[in-house]
């Protein structure tokens, strides 16, 4: 199986949409999903990914289901203390780079930059959804790893419309690697295309796979294109 993440394209955060260029973005990225082969499309609840699925859904002839633990992330604090670099994910990894802490910390959770942002259990909620929706889909966590309890002939394809939080959240936990090195690592532009491949056979756990990481030629050749026509 693989899971084609895209982010929404660009909002309107205030209204929770699309912004005229985000719908565009939306409709360039739902051309370029015809290559998939897409089989089924999930969408966070949210209207800015909903909206940019909508899209695709009308061009592929597909439905959206809508998967409710891959909604935005947020953060905040926990116990009223003043947050680390504001708590921000983003901005947190961006101080702990520049001070030389290494982000690939498997403690993460638990060290004095992330203890009380509430964003730590926001990620493990999406963990916890991730690993749910995928066992339905015939994919088993098994400590680090999934088990498949399901063969395929061909890689069926799945497209998840989601967030840059929601998805680096996601992406780490199938990836086994920590929320933060993902911050840093993954900075998924509006409608880039990050894609995982889980094995088709059946049977004992093998290492999901990163076949594409934030591709956004759809949109960057879509700029092209409309220069030249100028």
């Amino acid at each position: 199986m693989r899971i084609v993440f895209v982010r929404h394209g660009e909002p309107d955060y205030e209204h929770d949409c699309l912004t005229p260029t985000g719908v565009k973005q939306a409709e360039q990225v739902a051309e370029r999903l015809k290559e998939e082969g897409i089989e089924e499309i999930w969408a966070s609840p949210l209207g800015r990914a909903a909206q940019t699925a909508a899209i695709s859904s009308k061009v592929l002839g597909i439905p959206v289901k809508t998967l409710d633990c891959m909604r935005e992330i947020s953060w905040g604090s926990t116990d009223g203390k003043p947050l680390f670099a504001g708590g921000h994910p983003w901005e947190v990894v961006n101080v702990l780079a520049r001070e030389g802490v290494n982000l690939n910390m498997p403690d993460w959770r638990t060290t004095p930059y992330y203890s009380n942002n509430s964003v730590v259990g926001e990620v493990d909620a999406v963990a916890a959804g991730v690993d749910e929706w995928l066992a339905e889909l015939g994919y088993r966590r098994n400590g680090f790893y999934y088990e498949h309890e399901v063969e395929e002939d061909a890689h069926r394809t799945i497209a998840m419309f989601s967030h840059g939080g929601s998805s680096c959240a996601a992406i780490g936990h199938i990836l086994n690697l920590p929320f933060p090195y993902m911050c840093a690592m993954l900075h998924i532009e509006f409608t880039g295309i990050t894609t995982l491949r889980l094995d088709r056979k059946k049977g004992p756990c093998t290492l999901p796979c990163l076949e594409l990481a934030n591709d956004g030629r759809h949109v960057k050749e879509g700029k092209y294109h409309r220069m030249l026509e100028m």
